[in-house]
């Protein structure tokens, strides 16, 4: 298509023409096995490569020194036992025509002591990093040696390997930037004080490398643009930074990114969900390559083709990094160049995927279920080679579209009940939440290919068991979802639920205590609502903190805004009981450690406390099937066909999805459909 022509022109890097000009960033997802980076980050890794990304990046701050443990899922790249793996990596992309290079860090005091080797983590000053709660020891001149030939001997495993570069990460409040910045280093000795002292460490480290990997191998950097914070580096900083490591003449491109990630205000700016606009860092990047004179490589919330052209095509980047959109559909470039750009499954800036690292779990994709489960997973849905079947759908929430469009893309006749007059379900609920409207592309991409797969959809049209029978199916999926659970909690019903305020059922009262049982977005998220509104609003929880479930990318985007409106937070107290007095409400408060309790009188009272499965038509429906409900989880688990038989007068096969089974989340729902129906 001739408006992307751009980003699918070669770009010579040195001796390496790259196929196209998109990219996709390291990162460290946390799928490795012992820090190797076995079959499942690689299948990970070779999907973007089949599905033609140009230039594969991975091993996000791999470590190389026995004082850098990995946090949040890293690759260990201290030791030659890793050669083999990453020569494993360098034939899969190879094979698929990508390029792959890796990167290489030392986190200095962005890392933990108390784990693996229990080694103290090292940085410039004692300065506390509140992120990992860690007081470093200050670095001595024998640890800038090691830690120098750390780097060093991993770059050399990387060009053993046969990838194709190296890159070393001199952002990400890693020790480099640690160096560069005087919110971290307060030293007065020779790695002090000028930006030139300050920037020795970074020269002798790259220095370092270049004696292992020598002049022709390629070696880049990733820096920041702008740390963010009053006391560290500005933009005029880094701007100095990057001319003076490009004059160098020692490296062969910049990558960059911005703010700091010592904090959870930092790494909410460094790594933007939806609340920020698309591409917000992109004037740093092309500020950068307006002043120096080799390569510019950029990620930064670009989530789209026609952004990411248009990086190239104005002159701001060289190669444009689509990372987390390659999370999200592994095949963007394939569906750009046969002309099926519709078909990309674009990033809605949810950070699931990274919010799940913080937390030290595997990334995933909030609506990509395939992404890191491709042993078992395929992202092109094959045919079946059985018969065709006829295939009800109850629900037209995420989990019910991904059923239909799972099930048509087998060959099955698939019809949807949906009751309301649009697909999208919860989700449409979750989108009215100020800045979480991008939910919404969930839904309106699974309701697009699931038509195209050819389900026929009926909106405005309610199953009953009846209707659901005369289709006289061979399979019925229940995807009903849920309905708001206030809570047991006495006299509940003088509250309302979040949902009401959502769905504009209630007005916001003047004077609102919200009460939040479920932890995650649903409580900051009404708050915002109805502060917005004119409220004046308090959220009550029994947890240590509001929101104690919510990303933390995300947390303090909530925190941000709820701060600003004086939102009032009270923690570690239950809602035990709401009663009317006069026209207004009293909320009795009940301390989750001392039982004391204390009243609120307020204009209204809001409950939220997750939702209550909506099971009357699957319970209706258990009596006619074949397997009356029954799952077989070991099947499901791994990816077979489900085979219980439990009435032999039954007529169909009877299965719940999402939250029709228990509340979880829109991943959960996804991949429920997923790993059900793609066996059918």
């Amino acid at each position: 298509m001739a408006e992307y022509d751009a980003l699918l022109q070669p770009f010579t890097l040195k001796h390496l023409t790259i196929r196209n000009r998109i990219m996709s960033t390291s990162h460290a997802p946390g799928y490795n096995d012992g820090g190797m980076p076995a079959e499942r980050e690689q299948l990970y890794y070779e999907e973007k490569a089949k599905g033609g990304v140009g230039l594969n990046m991975f091993g996000g701050s791999s470590a190389v020194s026995l004082d850098n443990p990995s946090t949040f899922g890293q690759l260990d790249l201290a030791d030659d036992r890793v050669i083999p793996y990453l020569r494993q990596m360098a034939d899969r992309f190879h094979s698929h025509g990508a390029a792959g290079f890796c990167q290489i860090s030392h986190a200095g005091r962005r890392t933990r002591w108390d784990i693996k080797h229990w080694l103290p983590s090292v940085a410039p000053s004692h300065i506390r990093e509140t992120e990992h709660r860690v007081y470093p020891k200050k670095i001595e001149d024998w640890d800038l040696e090691r830690i120098a030939e750390d780097l060093g001997q991993g770059a050399r495993r990387i060009k053993e390997s046969g990838l194709d570069g190296v890159e070393m990460l001199f952002a990400g409040s890693h020790l480099a930037l640690q160096f560069f910045s005087p919110a971290a280093n307060t030293r007065t000795d020779e790695y002090g004080g000028s930006l030139e002292n300050r920037m020795r460490f970074a020269f002798e480290a790259i220095d370092a490398v270049r004696r292992q990997v020598g002049e022709d191998f390629i070696l880049g950097i990733r820096i920041t643009a702008d740390e963010f914070i009053a006391n560290g580096l500005s933009q005029d900083d880094c701007l100095e930074i990057a001319v003076r490591l490009a004059e160098s003449g020692k490296i062969d491109y910049l990558n960059i990114m911005a703010s700091q990630v010592s904090d959870w205000q930092g790494s909410s700016l460094s790594i933007p969900n939806m609340s920020f606009p698309v591409a917000p860092y992109l004037y740093l990047a092309s500020a950068i390559r307006a002043a120096v004179d080799i390569p510019i490589f950029h990620a930064g919330r670009i989530p789209d083709l026609a952004t990411a052209a248009r990086a190239i095509e104005e002159g701001h980047l060289d190669m444009v990094a689509m990372t987390r959109p390659h999370i999200a559909d592994p095949h963007i470039v394939t569906k750009l160049k046969e002309g099926r750009v519709d078909d990309i499954r674009q990033c809605v800036g949810a950070n699931y995927c990274i919010n799940r690292i913080y937390v030290g779990k595997e990334a995933l994709c909030i609506q990509n279920p395939a992404t890191s489960r491709e042993a078992k997973m395929p992202h092109i849905v094959p045919p079946t080679d059985g018969p065709r079947k006829k295939v009800v759908v109850i629900g037209a929430g995420v989990g019910g579209l991904e059923a239909a469009r799972v099930s048509a893309l087998r060959g099955h006749e698939v019809v949807v009940f949906e009751a309301e007059d649009r697909t999208g379900g919860q989700v449409n609920i979750a989108a009215r939440a100020t800045w979480r409207e991008s939910l919404s592309g969930i839904p309106r991409w699974l309701d697009q290919q699931a038509r195209k797969a050819g389900a026929e959809i009926r909106l405005k049209t309610a199953a009953t068991a009846e209707s659901v029978m005369a289709e006289n199916p061979d399979i019925v999926v229940v995807a009903t979802g849920g309905a708001p659970n206030k809570g047991p909690i006495k006299g509940i019903e003088h509250a309302v639920s979040s949902w009401d305020i959502l769905n504009g059922k209630a007005e916001p009262g003047e004077s609102v205590l919200l009460f939040d049982a479920n932890g995650d977005h649903h409580g900051p998220s009404v708050a915002e609502v109805l502060s917005e509104r004119g409220s004046r609003v308090e959220v009550v929880t029994p947890d240590r903190f509001v929101g104690e479930d919510v990303g933390v990318t995300d947390f303090a985007v909530h925190y941000k805004r709820l701060y600003a409106k004086g939102v009032v937070k009270t923690s570690d107290y239950h809602l035990a009981e709401v009663y009317p007095e006069g026209n207004r409400v009293v909320a009795v408060l009940r301390n989750a450690y001392t039982d004391e309790e204390e009243e609120r009188v307020v204009d209204q009272v809001v409950s939220e406390g997750g939702i209550i499965p909506r099971e009357e038509l699957y319970e209706a429906l258990k009596p006619h099937s074949r397997n009356l409900g029954a799952l077989d989880l070991h099947a499901l688990v791994d990816v077979r066909p489900q085979a219980l038989e439990r009435n032999p007068d039954g007529k169909f096969a009877l299965y719940r999805v999402g939250d029709a089974v228990a509340g979880r989340n829109i991943h959960a729902a996804i991949y429920d459909s997923l790993r059900l129906c793609v066996v059918f």
